[in-house]
């Protein structure tokens, strides 16, 4: 029986907490300062007061964070949602018979709070009791979250539900960490390379960084060092402003700031940091320096007090695009702490601007009359100038709006889900206006085209604004250009027909370099151990060239070179040995001079042919080889003049072959001097087979020959006209290529066995007895033609450009004129001025022989 009782126990036991919910709370869910009930909520997180950061002990339950500060802006973006949220209400074509809802908290720019708030929004602190589904199928009391303006805090709730915030920090746009994240400002990527772009813009490759401790500031710097190393800009030091500062590190960064050379300084900090920042250059009167801010900070009121601008004025920064929203300024000036009760923060917002006080027991300050009017005063809330964080707010609501009603208009069989199927309208899922929500593109009423990229990212577009003075000595942000990436590079940069005002009082772009820009006809030669911008100008090397002031010197096609300032190339000189030179004119005289001298010999010969002396060692020979050598002195000319296809075919090959004919005749008249005097033995019948058609034959032969070996040449790889650009740098040699190299080998190689056997044959007959031993003659020939030819290697392998032709025209000539003189002056000699020794019988005399 007491088993009975204890298993009925049991079982009621276990029935009650059957009954107890499946979710429980913690601790007391926070309430928003704002709200109105609506068929689809859509919550927002704004830090709307700063706090004091306290430690926790990890012993008990912390203490409920103190909000100290009042921040315009963020109360602005709050209003603004609602504003928002009343507009597309009163739309008839966007959700009609739909009505949104709102809820609206104070994060107090804390980490901690930022998460309980958000975590507040999907617990509904009206319902006395939770469902017993399971909390992961419990219904979303909000469809959106709109909020978080700072990375630190975005970065904490991301990843809880889908945001579409204000923050920039690239990292953001990981799709694995925060795939349901969505902004309606652009990427830091973009900021970055948008800095970098319009420091060099003006020109500025010198500079100088401050950053924040933390993820925004480090990958911002971090992505700004890569887009400045791309554009050419140098970072010189980089300064960094941690979470705890003392006022003798802050001395420290400005001492850095101060002493360094660059006095352009991009400051990648938010606001609140950046504005003690300020304070700390205020006292240490830190001026003449050319601040470049981010939209972080450029464009808050926090930092850009009237009695900065002495150390910030002529800032100038990229921020977010500004934005005319009908009916907005209206809005956020027709509040009153009496009207409108039921928001708690107004009292405090009219209470700072104002600066008097609505509770009747504080006597520091003055009491409120309540006829404080929003528009006789200029605040950061109402400067209608910069509407740049509400137009970021304003769309980011409408694009959960059509987000909303895409899913809404969504038809049955043509949804987005599986098998085609749409949302449940009645049960509508955060996961399903996420799908929609990567999907949108509209156009706002002000123009601005809305949509998200693959990152969740909306379009880069930036404005380039100026820390100017305005009226009251409020710090104006004057729009002096704009930013869009989607442009060609060169225009990606445009700036607004706007004065610029800089730091230092300049009129004009100042210059921030670390050297001066080369000028035309010098270039950049890097310091050592320095930056890429640290260099030196030095001239621009042969061939090399740069026509604009503090552009790339670049290298001049291949037929112009540099001139001699080095800032233009000009066409090159083309040199080849011409008749027109006094070198080719003078080369022509001595080749038809030599020829002259040629056909005057063979004239003597005809006239004197019945002489011993010319009859003597066969004349048909002495005839020929007087041919030849006119042959030789004139086929020099083809080495003259513009070398062609047909020059350079011809100089070679007729040079082959009347040397080949010339060294033919020289070496068939040594052996019939040779076999003449063998012939003189008793017996001896050896003259029979050297007789004049046997010496003929030879000659032919020997010519034949040569005239196959440039025969074949010319079919396989003839001679070609080429341009030389490597011998000179300045100028262009028009010479002639050979070609076949073995074929121009194999051509000279014959005349240099034809000559050394010539040369053989003649000193082996040097020593014959004979008064006139023809055979001395050829060889004193043949010593001085292959004299020539060997000195000539050298001389035409060191001889520069035309000069190399020269070589080779002095050898044709050298040779020809040794040849000439040697083996017919002595007998010209005999024949006119010794006409007693053209005689028979002198010449068949003996005469003891002679050596040398």
């Amino acid at each position: 029986m007491l088993e009975m009782l204890l298993l009925v126990l049991i079982l009621y036991v276990n029935i009650i907490k059957a009954e107890e919910p499946v979710c429980s709370l913690y601790d007391a869910v926070d309430t928003p300062f704002l709200s109105k009930d609506g068929d689809i909520m859509i919550a927002g997180i704004f830090n709307i007061h700063n706090n004091e950061n306290t430690l926790a002990g990890f012993k008990s339950k912390p203490n409920p964070e103190e909000c100290k500060v009042f921040n315009e802006r963020e109360y602005q973006a709050a209003k603004t949602m609602i504003f928002a949220i009343e507009e597309i209400n009163n739309n008839s074509k966007l959700l009609p018979d739909i009505t949104l809802g709102y809820k609206i908290y104070d994060a107090c720019s804390s980490i901690q709070l930022s998460i309980k708030k958000t975590l507040a929004v999907l617990n509904d602190p009206r319902r006395s009791k939770f469902s017993n589904l399971p909390c992961s199928r419990a219904p979303a009391p909000v469809q959106a979250v709109i909020g978080m303006s700072s990375t630190p805090y975005t970065q904490a709730v991301a990843s809880i539900t889908n945001v579409t915030f204000l923050s920039s920090c690239a990292c953001l746009s990981d799709r694995i960490k925060y795939p349901t994240l969505f902004r309606t400002v652009p990427s830091d990527y973009y900021q970055t390379r948008a800095m970098a772009q319009l420091l060099k813009h003006f020109g500025w490759n010198w500079v100088g960084t401050v950053r924040s401790d933390n993820d925004y500031g480090n990958d911002g710097i971090a992505g700004f060092a890569q887009a400045a190393q791309e554009e050419g800009i140098c970072i010189e030091y980089s300064a960094v402003i941690s979470s705890v500062m003392t006022r003798q590190k802050y001395i420290k960064i400005i001492r850095l700031i101060k002493e360094s050379s660059a006095k352009v300084v991009v400051a990648y900090v938010n606001s609140v940091p950046m504005k003690t920042f300020i304070d700390e250059l205020v006292l240490e009167n830190a001026t003449g320096l050319q601040w470049v801010g981010i939209p972080g900070w450029v464009t808050k009121r926090l930092p850009a007090k009237e009695e900065y601008y002495k150390i910030m004025g002529g800032t100038i920064g990229m921020a977010y695009t500004n934005a005319v929203i009908p009916g907005l300024r209206d809005y956020l000036l027709n509040i009153h702490p009496f009207w409108n009760p039921e928001d708690s923060y107004l009292k405090e917002l009219w209470e700072v601007i104002f600066n008097c006080n609505l509770n009747s027991k504080d006597i520091i300050k003055n009491k409120c009359t309540g006829t404080e009017n929003l528009r006789d005063i200029k605040t950061e809330y109402n400067d209608e100038n910069e509407f740049r964080v509400p137009s970021g707010v304003y769309k980011a609501l409408y694009a959960v709006a059509h987000a909303l009603h895409n899913l809404y208009n969504c038809k049955d069989g043509q949804g987005p889900f599986i098998n085609k199927t749409c949302a449940d309208k009645m049960r509508v899922e955060p996961w399903q206006v996420l799908h929609y929500l990567k999907n949108v593109n509209f156009t706002t009423i002000y123009g601005d085209n809305v949509y998200f990229d693959a990152y969740g990212d909306p379009e880069p577009k930036y404005d380039v604004v100026n820390w100017q003075p305005g009226e009251g000595g409020l710090i104006k942000f004057e729009t002096v250009g704009f930013y869009d990436p989607t442009l060609p590079e060169e225009k990606r940069i445009q700036m607004n027909n706007v004065a610029i005002v800089w730091a230092r009082g300049y009129s004009e772009v100042p210059k921030h370099v670390c050297s001066e820009s080369c000028l035309p006809g010098t270039r950049k030669a890097v310091r050592k151990g320095q930056h890429v911008c640290c260099f030196d100008c030095i001239p621009c090397a042969e061939g090399e060239i740069s026509n604009q002031t503090g552009k790339k010197q670049y290298i001049c096609p291949i037929r112009y070179r540099s001139s001699k300032e080095k800032n233009q190339c000009i066409l090159k000189d083309t040199e080849f040995l011409s008749f027109e030179e006094i070198m080719g004119s003078l080369l022509v005289l001595f080749a038809l001079l030599g020829a002259l001298i040629t056909i005057s010999v063979a004239v003597i010969f005809i006239l004197y042919n019945e002489t011993p002396v010319v009859r003597a060692n066969n004349s048909e020979l002495s005839f020929l080889l007087l041919f030849s050598l006119i042959l030789c002195f004139l086929c020099s000319l083809t080495f003259i003049g513009q070398p062609s296809d047909w020059s350079c075919m011809l100089r070679h090959t007729i040079f082959g072959i009347t040397f080949a004919l010339c060294i033919s005749c020289i070496l068939a008249k040594t052996v019939v001097v040779l076999m003449a005097f063998r012939a003189t033995l008793p017996g001896s019948n050896v003259m029979k087979w050297f007789g004049p058609c046997q010496q003929r034959l030879s000659v032919v032969s020997f010519t034949l020959t040569q005239v196959l070996i440039c025969t074949f040449w010319l079919f396989l790889s003839p001679p070609f006209p080429h341009e030389n650009f490597a011998s000179f740098k300045e100028k262009i040699i028009l010479e002639c290529e050979v070609g076949s190299m073995v074929a121009f080998s194999a051509m000279l190689g014959y005349i240099g066995f034809l000559s050394a056997v010539c040369f053989i044959l003649a000193f082996l007959a040097r020593k014959l007895p004979d008064n006139f031993n023809e055979a001395q003659l050829i060889t004193f020939s043949m010593l001085i033609f292959c004299s020539v030819w060997i000195t000539f290697i050298p001389a035409y392998i060191s001889s520069p450009g035309k000069y190399t032709v020269a070589v080779e025209i002095f050898a044709i000539l050298a040779s020809s004129f040794g040849l000439l003189f040697c083996i017919f002056f002595p007998k010209c000699y005999v024949i006119l001025l010794k006409p007693e020794q053209n005689t028979r019988k002198h010449i068949m005399g003996k005469m003891p022989s002679k050596s040398f």
